[in-house]
C-alpha cells in the first residue's frame, strides 16, 4: 500500500469519549508485571511497548469508515502504523486492559483478562455511534500471566480476515480495521511439535461497541469447588451491580427505559442476551462456522462473534467437525456449539447471582434451544429457497439433506450454493433426467470413496467414546445392553456401521447408491418447491425470489483454512498482496466474481455465459495438503 503525499491529521482528531473508564472501577497501580487485580474492571497501561519498524499489511475500508476514517486518512500519515499498533499514543486515548474471568473447557480458570490486548478508548462517530478500539498483540499487561503479550503474523492475519469475512456474511462480529506487522520477533511453536521458530510480532486494531463478555461478570465468583480458584473481585456485588448498570444503560437502553424495577430490568436483559446468543450460533451453524474455543471469556455480552483463534469453516460437512486441534474430546465441535452456548449462558446466570430471579433465569435458559431451533430453521428455509410458506416437514427435509451430505462427504458451502440450480418443478419435468445434471454437479463436490474411507477410519481411530463402547460390549455385554439404545451410544454405533459399509461395499455399487440417494433427495426437494406456489401468486416472481434469497443466503466464498494458509505463507515471505486480494473477495462473499464456475445448467436449465478465467479460485474444495494444517 503506497502512502499518499498529503499528510492527514484525522488520526490525531479522533473524538475519544472513554466512557467505560469513567463509569467502571479502574486499577491505577503502577506495579509492573502480571498480578491479581481485585476490585477493578480495567487496569491502566502506563508504558507502551513499541514495535520495531511497524508497517501496514492491510486495511479494511469498511471498518475504518465506522470511525469516520478513510484509507487516505491512514496511509497519508507516516505515523499511522505506530498509532494503530499501540506503538505511539493516539491523542485522547487512555490505554488499559480489561479484567475478566472465565470457564475454560468447562472448568473455572479464575482471573484471565486481556493478556495481549490493550484498550485504547471509545471513539464517537457522528454517523456510526460509539466504537471501542483495541490493539491486539501490543505487549504485556497485568493479565499476561506467563505470556509476552504479543501476537504473530500468522494468527493476526486469520483474525483480521475472519472478522471482516463474518461481517460481510451478515453475522454479528467484532471488526478489524487494520493489520500491522514489524521487525520485532518472538518465538512460537506453531505445530505444538516442540520446535520453536521466530515469527514477526503483529497487531490487529479491533473495533466493537464493547468487548465486555460473559467472563466479565465472573470476576465476582467465589471459590470454585472443582478448580479451587475464585474471581479476583469475589463477593464484590457492589461492583457487579455497577458493571451490570453500565452494560444495560449503555448497550440496552430500550430495556432500561421500558422496565419499572431492577429485577424485571435484569431479567429482560438476560433474556435479550439469550436471544442474541441463540441467533448468533444459528447463523454460525448455517454457514458451517466453528469457533473452536467457546469458553465463557469468549462470549460477547452483545451477541458478537468474539476472539478469533483456532476457528474454522467446514469444508466437507461433518457434524463432529472440530477445528481446534487442542480440543481432543470435541467439547466445542460443530454440533455441540448450540448446547455449549446454553451452558455458557447458565454460567452467566450464576455469575449474575442475586441480580436475577433464579426460577425466571431457569425458564429463560429453557427457552434457549427452542429459540435457537427457530432461528436455525428460518435461515435454513432461506438456504433452500423456501420463502413462500412454512411446513412442519421442512425440518425433516433439512435433516435428510444434512445426513446425505455427511454420508457422501459433500462440501458444505458449494453444495448449498448449487441448490439454486435445482430446476423448478414445472409440469412435465419430473423424471430422473431433469435432476441428473444438477446431481452430477453435487456429486463433484462430494468426497471420493477413498477419502470417505480415510475420514471414517481416522474418526474411528480418534474416537475415545467409541473405543469405550466397544470395550464395554466385549467385557460387559449386560451393561452394554442397558446403554445401547441411548442416543449418544446409538450415534456412535451408527458411525461404526457407516464405516463398515464403506469398507465392505463394492465401489461401483456405493457410487450408484450415492447417486440414487441424491436423486431421491433432490426429487423430494422439488416436490416441496412445488407447494411454494398455491396457484394464486405470480409464478415468475416466486421463482425469482427463490433464487435471490438463496444466492444472498448461501455464500459462494468463505475463509477456508487452506485459503488463509496461502495468504499467510505469502505474507511471511514479505508479500502482502494475497492478504489484500483475499480481503476483497471476503468482503463480497455472495458474489461469483472470485469463484470458479461450478459449471452445468443453472436453475433455468441454461448454460452459463461468459465464463471467467481466474488466476485464483477461492471456492474450490481443499487440496490434499490442507489436511495437514494444524490450528491450535
Amino acid at each position: 500500500m503506497e502512502p499518499f503525499r498529503c499528510v492527514s491529521t484525522a488520526l490525531k482528531r479522533l473524538p475519544f469519549n472513554n466512557t467505560a473508564l469513567k463509569k467502571l472501577p479502574v486499577d491505577d497501580s503502577e506495579e509492573p508485571g502480571s498480578r491479581t487485580v481485585p476490585a477493578a474492571c480495567f487496569s491502566r497501561i502506563r508504558t507502551l511497548q513499541p514495535l520495531i519498524r511497524p508497517t501496514f499489511v492491510s486495511l479494511s475500508r469498511s471498518a475504518l469508515a465506522l470511525l469516520d476514517l478513510s484509507e487516505r486518512d491512514v496511509l497519508s500519515n507516516p505515523l499511522a502504523p505506530e498509532y494503530l499498533s499501540g506503538s505511539r499514543l493516539l491523542p485522547g486515548s487512555e490505554p488499559a486492559a480489561h479484567c475478566y474471568s472465565g470457564h475454560q473447557f468447562g472448568l473455572f480458570a479464575g482471573q484471565l483478562g486481556d493478556g495481549a490486548v490493550m484498550y485504547l478508548g471509545e471513539v464517537e462517530s457522528d454517523t456510526h455511534g460509539r466504537w471501542e478500539i483495541q490493539v491486539k498483540g501490543a505487549g504485556v499487561t497485568p493479565y499476561s500471566r506467563d505470556g509476552d503479550g504479543r501476537k504473530v503474523l500468522r494468527s493476526s492475519i486469520r483474525e483480521f480476515l475472519c472478522s471482516e469475512a463474518m461481517a460481510a456474511l451478515g453475522i454479528p462480529s467484532t471488526r478489524a480495521a487494520s493489520l500491522v506487522t514489524s521487525d520485532l520477533y518472538v518465538t512460537r511453536d506453531p505445530l505444538n511439535s516442540g520446535r520453536r521458530i521466530p515469527e514477526r510480532c503483529s497487531v490487529v486494531l479491533r473495533l466493537a461497541p464493547s468487548f465486555i463478555r460473559f467472563g466479565s461478570f465472573e470476576i465476582f465468583l467465589g471459590r470454585d469447588d472443582f478448580s479451587g480458584l475464585q474471581g479476583p473481585s469475589a463477593g464484590r456485588h457492589d461492583i457487579r451491580a455497577q458493571l451490570l448498570d453500565y452494560v444495560i444503560e449503555t448497550f440496552y437502553p430500550y430495556i432500561q427505559q421500558t422496565t419499572s424495577n431492577r429485577k424485571d430490568r435484569n431479567m429482560a436483559f438476560f433474556k435479550e442476551v439469550m436471544m442474541q446468543t441463540a441467533k448468533l450460533v444459528a447463523q454460525w451453524q448455517c454457514v458451517g462456522f466453528c469457533h473452536g474455543v467457546l469458553n465463557t471469556d469468549n462470549m460477547s455480552i452483545l451477541g458478537l462473534t468474539l476472539d478469533y483463534g483456532p476457528f474454522g469453516f467446514m469444508d466437507r460437512f461433518d457434524p463432529d467437525f472440530v477445528c481446534n486441534n487442542s480440543d481432543k474430546r470435541g467439547r466445542y465441535s460443530y454440533q455441540a456449539q448450540p448446547s455449549m452456548c446454553r451452558w455458557n449462558l447458565a454460567c452467566l446466570a450464576e455469575a449474575l447471582g442475586s441480580e436475577l430471579d433464579a426460577a425466571e433465569a431457569g425458564a429463560v435458559l429453557d427457552q434457549f434451544m427452542p429459540t435457537y431451533e427457530a432461528f436455525y430453521l428460518c435461515i435454513m428455509r432461506k438456504k433452500l429457497g423456501l420463502v413462500g410458506k412454512e411446513e412442519p416437514e421442512d425440518s425433516e427435509l433439512i435433516s435428510d439433506l444434512l445426513r446425505l451430505m455427511h454420508n457422501t462427504g459433500a462440501d458444505f458451502t458449494n453444495t448449498f450454493r448449487l441448490l439454486s440450480r435445482v430446476p423448478w418443478p414445472d409440469e412435465g419435468h419430473s423424471g430422473r433426467a431433469t435432476v441428473e445434471p444438477v446431481v452430477d454437479l453435487i456429486l463433484e463436490q462430494c468426497a471420493s470413496i477413498e477419502e470417505l474411507k480415510h475420514f471414517g477410519e481416522k474418526a474411528y481411530q480418534d474416537n475415545i467414546e467409541l473405543a469405550m463402547i466397544l470395550s464395554m460390549a466385549q467385557t460387559n455385554p449386560v451393561m452394554f445392553g442397558m446403554v445401547a439404545d441411548r442416543p449418544a451410544v446409538s450415534q456412535q454405533l451408527e458411525l461404526m456401521g457407516r464405516l463398515k459399509e464403506l469398507l465392505e461395499t463394492d465401489q461401483d455399487e456405493l457410487k450408484k447408491k450415492q447417486r440414487d440417494d441424491w436423486i431421491r433427495w433432490v426429487s423430494q426437494y422439488r416436490r416441496r418447491l412445488a407447494r411454494e406456489c398455491d396457484g394464486t401468486g405470480d409464478l415468475s416472481l416466486i421463482k425469482k425470489e427463490r433464487l435471490s434469497v438463496m444466492n444472498s443466503t448461501n455464500p459462494s466464498v468463505v475463509l477456508r483454512n487452506y485459503i488463509a494458509e496461502n495468504a499467510i505463507q505469502a505474507a511471511e515471505n514479505g508479500d502482502f498482496s494475497e492478504v489484500n486480494a483475499l480481503l476483497k473477495v471476503l468482503e463480497n462473499p455472495y458474489s461469483d466474481a472470485f469463484a470458479e464456475p461450478l459449471d452445468g445448467p443453472n436453475a433455468c436449465g441454461e448454460k452459463e455465459q461468459n465464463k471467467r478465467i481466474l488466476t485464483t479460485a477461492y471456492n474450490r474444495k481443499p487440496p490434499a495438503w490442507a489436511q495437514t494444517i494444524c490450528i491450535t
